[in-house]
């Protein structure tokens, strides 16, 4: 193997180490603010749902803007649907009210759950495959100062600093990915798990507030017909 693929190898590497690391902080980055807008949403929605004066007044808080928020829309929609109207005589609807509400609650968590779990697969493979990418630019490394040394026949510093210097920053740079990855990795891990801890107690509070109920809810009627309105100018706005 020629000198030129020999320094090829180990610049690709090192290259490829670079984009593991952007990639690495633009994940970081992503998830930073992923996090910290749905905890910010999150604590609005939750003062905002314990303030309500009872829980059919809280429908109308039910929304698409945080983790809670969407698993209270799906709630109170569980509760719509096992209103026992007589049409629902399917086996989707043939749940014991209860059942049928931590059915729901149960699914939405996980769809929480994956939605925040999201590219952190990425960072534990860049986490745990970047030094393996150092170190293969480093042996390919040493494999080229060993070709250079028995091509000049000399082991001065001259002729190995180059093929080694390579080397050894092919290891440096893949230390240096792999650590804000398993860092990342871990901290949002937690975060994860507190989150679904959270959602999990929240869920609880819910089911609690829905058998006070009678795991009944009313539709709010402004609600309704906010939704109507929001609908209407809609298909207005598209046919204008």
């Amino acid at each position: 193997m020629t000198d030129f693929y020999l320094n090829l190898i180990v610049q690709g590497a090192i290259y490829g180490l670079l984009i593991f690391s952007i990639v690495t902080w633009v994940l970081i980055i992503a998830k930073g603010v992923q996090h910290w807008r749905l905890a910010k949403r999150d604590r609005q929605f939750t003062g905002l749902f314990w303030s309500a004066a009872s829980l059919d007044a809280a429908t109308a808080l039910a929304n698409d803007a945080s983790p809670k928020a969407r698993l209270a829309s799906v709630g109170f929609g569980a509760l719509y649907v096992s209103d026992g109207s007589g049409a629902n005589n399917d086996l989707e609807h043939s749940w014991d009210r209860q059942e049928l509400l931590e059915r729901h609650l149960r699914q939405q968590i996980q769809k929480e759950y994956h939605s925040l779990e999201n590219g952190l697969a990425v960072l534990a493979s860049i986490g745990s495959t970047a030094p393996f990418v150092g170190l293969f630019g480093t042996v390919f490394g040493i494999i080229h100062a060993l070709s250079a040394i028995g091509k000049n026949a000399s082991a001065s510093i001259d002729v190995v600093a180059g093929p080694i210097g390579e080397a050894l920053v092919a290891t440096g740079v893949g230390i240096a990915v792999a650590v804000p990855a398993v860092l990342a990795y871990n901290f949002y891990v937690r975060r994860l798990k507190a989150k679904a801890l959270e959602l999990d107690n929240y869920a609880t509070d819910f089911v609690n507030l829905a058998q006070k109920n009678g795991f009944r809810v009313t539709r709010n009627v402004s609600q309704v017909t906010d939704q109507k309105s929001t609908k209407i100018g809609r298909v207005q706005g598209a046919y204008a």
